[in-house]
């Protein structure tokens, strides 16, 4: 028999944030192959995911093991959430190589039975390690037909350490993972002088990766375990509104900052990386805690809900984009941004709308199905 549990306060600004969030990183997308781009640091909004993720987790979940919540019953629930997307996101992605003319970046031809392969590992959300035959793209991706799927990937293993481990920690515990992982990331972000790891097996991502979602996931769950203690409660409908803009800038304002390689010692660049991760990012949520569960307006829904397609669905677009501005052997564009500026600036409205057709068509009613199908409630 199934566990029905009690419908908890939404946090819907939180779940707009992580819209933000996904402009964010298109946005960066978009424009990271050209020596300008408005977003220099969008790449950081990875990371507020990885805190939002945490906090929500924690907040959604702590409380129900023991009443019902079993191991299982809890990656059913992940599973029926997150993975039809997965699945859309790497057939996109497989349509997309294909419309390309299935040829790797240095022009070399792939068959179409090593992109089936790869489609299959890609659904599986199975990573593949650098140099191997169905690496398409040939470059290194842990998921070449739709390179972003890789924090996918970590927040599963996020789920499962969760599941394993994390929720039986007591908060001291807790805090003590997040004071381990924030030291390692803290080392990794300063050596490597910033935190744009996890994509790729090469020079240990593997590893980087699983510390750079495991130290904000930790502290979302941290700050979900201690928000009983500081949530102030429900405010007045401006202030949240209010709050919610100040936090939207504020994600804004950390990916707009400029790099500062060829200005500065480049560690200084991963000290500010960690900075936003470690302090910037739980600030935001914890602000917008403040102001109690409640809905959001029906722009911050729809933002809120399309979050998750948009990101998922949206770099096969990249994929075709840069390979119509045409690459040297050495990943160059060959086209520059002012010959280019108009596809540029109208594809991440084409992304919005993809990622609001896969939503619409496709993973409300999949995961639809699946819930009555499967016999997991909310």
């Amino acid at each position: 028999m199934k566990a029905v549990f009690t419908q908890k306060p939404h946090y819907a600004r939180l779940d707009a944030l992580r819209g933000v969030a996904a402009l964010i990183v298109i946005v960066y997308h978009v424009f990271e192959c050209f020596t300008w781009t408005p977003l220099p640091r969008g790449y950081l909004a990875v990371d507020f995911f990885f805190v939002l993720s945490g906090f929500v987790i924690g907040y959604a979940y702590d409380d129900r093991w023991g009443h019902g919540l079993s191991t299982w019953s809890f990656f059913r629930r992940r599973l029926v959430r997150l993975h039809p997307m997965v699945v859309m996101g790497t057939a996109i992605g497989a349509l997309c190589f294909v419309l390309q003319g299935s040829v790797r970046w240095d022009g070399s031809a792939v068959g179409w039975e090593v992109v089936l392969v790869a489609m299959l590992l890609g659904m599986l959300l199975l990573p593949l390690p650098v140099g191997a035959a169905p690496d398409v793209r040939g470059n290194g991706e842990l998921f070449p037909l739709n390179g972003p799927h890789w924090s996918l990937f970590f927040e599963y293993l996020g789920n499962v350490c969760y599941a394993l481990l994390l929720r039986r920690l007591p908060t001291r515990w807790l805090a003590a993972v997040c004071g381990l992982a924030g030291a390692a990331l803290a080392w990794i972000a300063v050596g490597d002088g910033y935190l744009g790891v996890g994509w790729t097996m090469a020079e240990g991502g593997l590893w980087t990766g699983f510390v750079r979602m495991l130290f904000p996931y930790s502290v979302g769950m941290l700050m979900a375990r201690l928000s009983p203690s500081f949530r102030a409660g429900h405010s007045s409908l401006v202030t949240r509104h209010l709050s919610f803009l100040a936090a939207s800038l504020a994600c804004v304002l950390v990916a707009v900052l400029p790099l500062f390689f060829g200005e500065c010692p480049s560690w200084l660049n991963g000290l500010y990386d960690f900075l936003c991760v470690a302090i910037v990012f739980p600030t935001i949520v914890w602000s917008m805690t403040r102001q109690g569960a409640s809905r959001g307006g029906r722009w911050q829904t729809m933002l809120g809900d399309l979050s998750y397609p948009l990101y998922a669905v949206h770099y096969p677009l990249m994929y075709l984009f840069y390979a119509y501005i045409g690459f040297s052997g050495n990943l160059v564009p060959i086209a520059e941004l002012d010959r280019v500026w108009p596809v540029a600036l109208a594809l991440p409205f084409a992304c919005i709308l993809l990622g609001w057709l896969s939503l619409r068509f496709y993973d409300i009613p999949v995961r639809r199905w699946l819930r009555a199908h499967h016999g997991v409630s909310s």
